[in-house]
């Protein structure tokens, strides 16, 4: 099972950025980017958001485990 929550903070780290920074991009206090990163799933349009912030398609994970 995906944890897309663990997913993103792993791709945050690899390209050197920050959560402050990615919550920032967001709009949002860093304190939510922390309950985004403890969930499984996440909502569509959150995830959108956020693959279009890093330049990564996180749906591609959910396409290659089917």
């Amino acid at each position: 099972m995906i944890h897309i929550g663990q997913c993103i903070r792993r791709q945050v780290e690899e390209q050197g950025k920050t959560s402050v920074w990615l919550a920032r991009e967001l709009g949002c206090h860093r304190t939510n980017l922390y309950k985004i990163y403890d969930k499984r799933t996440l909502d569509t349009g959150i995830l959108l958001r956020i693959s279009r912030i890093l330049h990564y398609d996180f749906f591609r994970l959910y396409s290659d485990s089917l």
